[in-house]
């Protein structure tokens, strides 16, 4: 189903503008929210939502709640809605979006990606920013239960804000009638081991998956990882995490305790609360000795295997009967506590601790009974086929012999392999395993298994492997983020990153690269990061200064084929150069955008003035108002008697001009000489700078 995206939403309110991430259920946009003139976040649900009746009435639900929290480390949520939307079929369908604050900023997961793991100190900064959202969030009765790197935003001031509270509660109330497999709510790694088990989640679910996002900031790497999400999910419900001080040599021990607590199997032995977490965080900041110093993970996984395994074989119980008033226990999400709640008048009665222990040893007993008959008898069989084997051997007993166990050996040809086996008076039978993704050569299986007893002259299959199976990356440029998906997976890769970047010759939200490259052999199973066009362009950061036509040729590279272009004079870019560009050079915009370039004709000329006769004052006024330079050589005081360049010369703006005087006290008639003459001069000199004016003006329409 193709929906044709809105560009704005409630009544063209939210004025959509670039995208800035995609995830698995929803794509986010910056928006001006035209009503009050401020910048926010818009999520838009995944299309297929738009289906679930049941999600969108827990969606709104959910947005109602969580808009009613305020905290400065959760990131606010100013209003929510459905957009009705048009498909290409021409159907109408509802798209659920929430219109959040906008955090600029990295995600703690692209932070970690770059940087790898994170200092003890920014780690117990971010850790106490995302306890403090916790634990407001459950102080309201409000479980995340999706807390991750994905989810918690570092602003550039250096603020934690955590996202989206109440989108996993809407899809796991919803997972039902999905269209898609949605299994458990929440990301395989910072699953808690209830979650992974399918089972009802307190707010100590939450502070599972924050000891998890701990132990990647203390370690640059999650607590679990594996093959598959459902390898990784049992690795949270039946093994242990490797001390973060294994991991990173050096770091202080207590972080082992801390994460341990922190990530107990058994929710019981937990943090009780996100409070009671900050404060072990700042006890052992500050020199002190955390709670978690006594906890043993080990005794914690043995005693919850060792629950479940009651709880799996235990009798079922009969209810209390009518007037019975026996308190149940109901875990209240808001104290964080176990609290009695009364049974009602009419319900039925739970046999006593003693009766049921006694009906369990009889089943145990009674159980015992048959298994041992069971054993009894396959033990006489085996007996009777022991006898008759006995009786019927022959003396070809002599003639067995031990297989060799290949397989734990490393390192061996196939010629050393026969060899060994030649010995024995055994035959190879050398196969190729082309499933294997060990190196090779390496001996993978074998048939008969090492240390069975064979006669001699058998035939021991033994297969080597081929190698990991490389494949080439299939080229999905200019396909749909779907139809690539489908393409890879089909060629035996995996899906991970979904990245924008900005490029013009490739249509928004289609494939422009991947990540190993097209065609690049790879083994199956390598994951690959999709690169998909944002339709944006950038202007070239060296445009200035470069030949027009060059320029241009940079400009119509980038997508921006619409050009204008202007001329000025310019005293320091040379003529024909570009002299500046709008939009700025470096800015992003959209492909197609109309660009304005201004070229360079060169400094402007000017036609110099007749300054002869002129007295020296005058004469550098007057050329100093043209724009040019003077020196003299002669006295200051003096009459002008010649100047280079001559009059009427055209020169450069900014050009120097030299006069020569000569003193104006020789004689008494070359004072009124002098004046009359610069009289003239003036009158001359106004008239040509007038004449220069014009011809400049002249220039500057002609070039427009």
């Amino acid at each position: 189903m193709n929906i044709n995206m809105p560009t704005s939403l409630a009544g063209e309110r939210y004025q959509l503008g670039q995208l800035v991430g995609r995830g698995g259920m929803a794509e986010v946009h910056v928006a001006l929210d035209t009503r009050l003139g401020r910048t926010v976040a818009v999520k838009i649900m995944r299309a297929d939502f738009a289906n679930d009746k049941i999600f969108l009435e827990r969606f709104r639900r959910e947005a109602h709640s969580v808009a009613q929290m305020n905290n400065p480390n959760i990131v606010n949520i100013y209003d929510s809605g459905e957009e009705v939307v048009t498909t290409e079929t021409g159907q109408t369908e509802h798209l659920p979006y929430l219109v959040m604050e906008y955090v600029k900023g990295q995600t703690l997961r692209d932070i970690l990606k770059v940087n790898g793991a994170l200092s003890q100190r920014d780690a117990e900064q971010v850790m106490m920013g995302v306890l403090n959202a916790l634990d407001y969030s459950h102080r309201m009765g409000i479980i995340h239960r999706d807390i991750k790197p994905g989810n918690i935003m570092i602003s550039e001031q250096g603020v934690v804000k955590v996202m989206d509270f109440g989108i996993a509660r809407a899809l796991d109330d919803s997972a039902a009638t999905m269209t898609q497999s949605q299994g458990v709510v929440g990301t395989a790694q910072y699953l808690s081991p209830e979650q992974a088990r399918g089972e009802s989640v307190d707010m100590r679910s939450d502070l599972y998956s924050a000891g998890c996002v701990l132990y990647e900031m203390l370690t640059g790497r999650p607590p679990f990882t594996g093959d598959s999400a459902v390898a990784i999910a049992y690795q949270h419900v039946s093994e242990v995490a490797t001390p973060p001080s294994s991991v990173v040599p050096g770091l202080p021990k207590m972080w082992d305790s801390i994460c341990a607590k922190a990530m107990a199997k058994d929710r019981q032995n937990r943090y009780a609360t996100a409070s009671e977490f900050k404060n072990d965080l700042l006890t052992f900041m500050n020199g002190g000795v955390p709670m978690a110093a006594a906890f043993n993970p080990l005794t914690d996984l043995t005693n919850m295997k060792a629950r479940k395994q009651a709880e799996m074989t235990a009798n079922t119980v009969a209810m209390a009967p009518a007037g019975e008033t026996t308190a149940t226990q109901a875990f209240n999400p808001v104290t964080g506590q176990f609290e009695a709640v009364p049974n009602p008048q009419n319900g039925v009665a739970t046999k006593t601790r003693a009766e049921q222990r006694a009906e369990a040893a009889k089943a145990r007993k009674k159980k015992q009974i048959i298994i041992g008959s069971v054993v009894g008898g396959l033990v006489a069989l085996l007996v009777i086929l022991g006898v008759f084997f006995m009786l019927n051997k022959s003396d070809s007993a002599a003639d067995m012999v031990e297989v060799p166990d290949f397989t734990a050996t490393a390192n061996i040809s196939e010629a050393r392999v026969e060899e060994q086996l030649a010995a024995k008076g055994l035959k190879l039978d050398a196969r190729e395993d082309s499933d294997s993704s060990k190196p090779k050569g390496t001996i993978t299986k074998q048939n008969p298994r090492g240390g069975k007893k064979v006669s001699k002259g058998s035939t021991v299959s033994v297969w080597f492997s081929t190698g990991p199976q490389s494949v080439a990356v299939p080229d999905v440029s200019n396909k749909s983020q779907d139809d690539a998906k489908s393409i890879l997976e089909a060629a035996g890769f995996k899906v991970g990153n979904v990245r924008t970047v900005d490029n013009a010759s490739i249509e928004k939200d289609k494939v422009v690269s991947t990540d190993p490259a097209a065609n690049s052999k790879q083994t199956e199973g390598t994951i690959i990061t999709l690169y998909i066009s944002s339709g944006m362009t950038k202007i070239p950061d060296n445009l200035i200064g470069q030949p027009k036509d060059s320029a241009i040729a940079q400009l119509k590279q980038a997508g921006l084929a619409q050009i204008t272009i202007e001329n000025e004079y310019s005293d320091s870019i040379a003529s024909g150069a570009v002299t500046r560009v709008d939009p700025g050079v470096g800015s992003t915009v959209e492909a197609g955008t109309a660009v304005t370039i201004w070229v360079s004709t060169g400094k402007q000329q000017i036609s110099v003035p007749s300054v002869v006769g002129m007295s020296y004052a005058n004469a550098k006024s007057l050329l100093e108002s043209y724009g040019f330079q003077v020196t003299v050589s002669g006295p200051e005081d003096g009459t002008v008697t010649d100047m280079s360049p001559t009059a009427g010369t055209q020169s450069d703006s900014g050009a120097t001009i030299t006069l020569t005087t000569k003193s104006s006290s020789a004689d008494n008639g070359g004072n009124g000489g002098g004046t009359s003459s610069n009289n003239n001069g003036n009158s001359n000199s106004n008239n040509k700078r007038t004449t220069a004016t014009s011809s400049k003006t002249s220039s500057k329409l002609s070039n427009i």
